[in-house]
């Protein structure tokens, strides 16, 4: 059954932040530990240590998440404010109110937006397609790290974060 979700997780950000990341809307499973990609199964945090040659399950922790995003200049927040959804359901969503990017776009000189997953994707184009397009940042779909995108395979989606990666590393811009 549907349910009214409003989101409370703050975004993660500060003056420093160069890449956006977003989700869609955090899961139950993120709701409950209060952080984004927050069920055990989701394969986010994983790629992020594999990328960035972390040790494995070192970002477990919401503190330890935190610090990695900032040092990396990576904020992290989500598409959507407000929507119905049934569980974890991309799929189920309806009524969509998003958030204000501008909250995070007019405190840090983000050059590059990522959004994880095809609906996350699909709503950033439609809610913030102009806001970025007028500020020349570019969006980027990467697939989503939810157990529930089972064809795709750890090191596939390591593959696929690369261009996160090559983003905060050498400046979206090749700085």
């Amino acid at each position: 059954m549907s349910e009214v979700v409003t989101h409370t997780i703050d975004p993660v950000f500060d003056a420093r932040s160069r890449v956006l990341v977003l989700g869609t809307m955090p899961s139950p499973a993120s709701r409950e530990v209060g952080f984004f990609y927050g069920h055990p199964q989701n394969r986010f945090w994983r790629v992020m240590e594999r990328l960035f040659g972390l040790a494995d399950h070192v970002l477990v922790e919401n503190e330890a998440r935190i610090a990695f995003l900032l040092e990396h200049r990576i904020a992290l927040w989500d598409v959507l404010a407000s929507c119905s959804i049934e569980g974890a359901s991309d799929a189920s969503i309806a009524d969509p109110v998003p958030n204000d990017l501008t909250r995070i776009l007019n405190a840090a000189p983000i050059e590059r937006v990522f959004t994880t997953g095809g609906t996350a994707a699909k709503l950033c184009r439609r809610f913030d397609g102009a806001l970025l397009r007028e500020r020349g940042i570019e969006a980027v779909a990467l697939p989503s790290t939810s157990a529930a995108n089972a064809r795709m395979r750890l090191d596939d989606l390591v593959e696929a974060y690369i261009p996160l990666r090559d983003a905060v590393k050498g400046g979206a811009h090749g700085r």
